[in-house]
């Protein structure tokens, strides 16, 4: 059982930041479809949008389609999703690393024009493993109250999009470290390991068990950092090159 925020159709797929304004504009007048001309001057907006330059264009009828979708909905069921929209835009409050943007680190303040820019990762119910986010397309409130977003993961097509729980399976994006940076890796560390194998080649959750630090040279870091994977507990001798740090909070 579940609360769709928006449509999901190959036709109509909205960003998040696209999702989270509509909402807002529902919302501001009273909960009624807009006129045409409102719905033409929201898509002119979207598309003129930096996050829509390698999307399709979205027309003004499908804006209407998802207003008049969200109208057709009972009343307990926009209640569900303006508590959803209260967690969507809780992701826009996650402190921003120095792998985004500089426009985009912002550690409070931000508005929904913001999400567009931000990074995330969510962990996939396939493998099990952490992948890049390409956008979100919608969501839903479960009956229990839980927020799930729609995923497609960077690199894959739509039949390989998901629905992942918000709360336990999207993060912002690990970074990737310059050998400079090895000092920043501490035993204890939660950090994104490449785990490579015959039949995978995927990044996972592991922990620094422990680090052999080594003078570095001309062809970069040295070090060894020994990690134990979440997942399957082995425990791997790696480099630098093969870790990416969590954000600092």
């Amino acid at each position: 059982m579940d609360v769709s925020g928006s449509i999901d159709s190959g036709a109509s797929e909205f960003t998040l930041a696209e999702i989270v304004e509509m909402e807002k504009i529902y919302k501001d007048i009273g909960g009624k479809t807009p006129n045409p001309e409102i719905c033409q001057g929201v898509a002119t907006s979207f598309n003129f949008s930096a996050a829509r330059t390698w999307k399709p264009a979205i027309s003004w009828q499908e804006v209407q389609s998802w207003f008049q979708d969200k109208q057709s909905r009972t009343g307990a069921k926009q209640k569900d999703s303006k508590m959803a929209l209260g967690v969507l835009v809780d992701l826009s409050h996650a402190h921003i690393s120095g792998f985004i943007p500089e426009s985009s680190q912002k550690r409070r303040g931000i508005t929904t024009s913001d999400l567009s820019e931000l990074a995330f990762e969510a962990k996939s119910a396939r493998d099990n493993a952490w992948h890049d986010v390409a956008s979100f397309l919608t969501y839903r409130v479960m009956y229990t109250g839980e927020l799930e977003v729609r995923v497609r993961f960077s690199g894959f097509n739509n039949s390989d999009d998901e629905w992942v729980n918000v709360k336990r399976a999207v993060r912002e994006r690990s970074i990737p470290l310059e050998p400079s940076e090895c000092h920043r890796v501490k035993v204890g560390d939660l950090v994104l390991c490449f785990q490579e194998r015959l039949e995978h080649a995927l990044y996972w959750d592991a922990y620094v068990v422990e680090i052999q630090r080594h003078l570095h040279d001309g062809s970069g870091c040295k070090c060894i950092f020994v990690v134990r994977y979440d997942h399957d507990n082995a425990v791997e001798r790696v480099h630098l090159e093969r870790i990416c740090c969590r954000p600092s909070r």
